[in-house]
């Protein structure tokens, strides 16, 4: 028996958590100097982004090792094994958190096995790797094959993310000051991806708001590969409309058979700020090199 594992990152339901056990290591971030731990699988998010909206500064920080052990340890200690589906490395330290805490654990635990897959996604693209690692643990699939599947179903996934205000990157150093005064201006949006490291660079810069989520939608369109039988993701930073309006140019086209719409959770929320709408799909091996 195995024990799925993640963070808040994942961006996954409450419901979804529930009914399939699953234990969720929280990130936390600090407004005006105060601390607060991400819930597992819903907040208040028109007020958490009308409090970013009003110019507050939200920091935010990794996940420190010894959250991994305080979560992981009452699993092994009921004698069962663990795969952690986590965030990617390449845009935070908390994988390699969980890397030093199961470094503890296996010596304290040499019986269990401890798998951990960087999934290099965030949001509900580590989310689509957590609901295939259930789907193949329903199966019976050992521990090593699911984690094994997982690797190689990660160069996949393919992330889009529209921000709307190019303020809250600039803040985290995703992009330089001037290109962001230029799209400021011009009311250019950019468009970023996740690359074949984990990391979100701009892919395109495109004027207009629409014109930008019809983009998307074309894009998915172009790239999704296995529609039928894999869920498709999409996040938003308190713009539910232009969620519900990406949904209904995704059906017209490849229609999958799940689209899960979901509120960005704070820490990922922090860095895209207000607005922000992002798509998670699966393409094929080279999807992270694409545009």
């Amino acid at each position: 028996m195995y024990r799925i594992v993640t963070d808040t990152s994942a961006n996954l339901p409450r419901s979804f958590i529930e009914e399939n056990d699953l234990v969720v290591v929280p990130f936390s971030y600090l407004v005006n100097g105060v601390e607060h731990f991400e819930t597992e699988g819903g907040f208040d998010g028109g007020e958490y982004y009308d409090i970013l909206r009003s110019g507050h500064v939200v920091t935010t920080s990794q996940i420190p090792p010894q959250r991994f052990v305080e979560a992981m340890t009452p699993i092994l200690e009921n004698g069962d094994d663990i795969l952690y589906v986590g965030m990617s490395s390449g845009i935070s330290g908390a994988f390699q958190s969980s890397v030093i805490a199961a470094g503890e654990l296996r010596e304290k635990y040499p019986g269990r096995e401890i798998r951990l897959v960087d999934t290099l996604a965030a949001s509900l693209g580590e989310g689509i790797a957590v609901i295939r690692a259930v789907k193949l643990r329903e199966q019976g699939v050992p521990l090593g094959e699911t984690a094994e599947a997982l690797e190689a179903m990660k160069g996949k996934i393919c992330q889009l993310l529209l921000v709307d205000d190019l303020m809250y990157l600039r803040r985290t150093g995703r992009v330089g000051g001037v290109t962001a005064v230029i799209g400021s201006v011009l009311g250019v949006k950019p468009l970023l991806k996740g690359n074949e490291e984990g990391k979100l660079v701009i892919s395109a810069r495109i004027r207009g708001r629409k014109q930008a989520i019809k983009e998307m939608a074309r894009r998915y369109e172009a790239l999704v590969r296995g529609a039928g039988s894999s869920v498709v993701g999409i996040a938003h930073a308190d713009c539910e409309k232009d969620a519900d309006a990406l949904a209904d140019m995704i059906s017209e086209t490849v229609d999958p058979p799940e689209i899960l719409k979901v509120c960005y959770e704070p820490v990922t929320g922090a860095h895209t700020g207000p607005d922000a709408l992002a798509l998670f799909f699966l393409g094929d091996d080279n999807v992270r090199y694409m545009y």
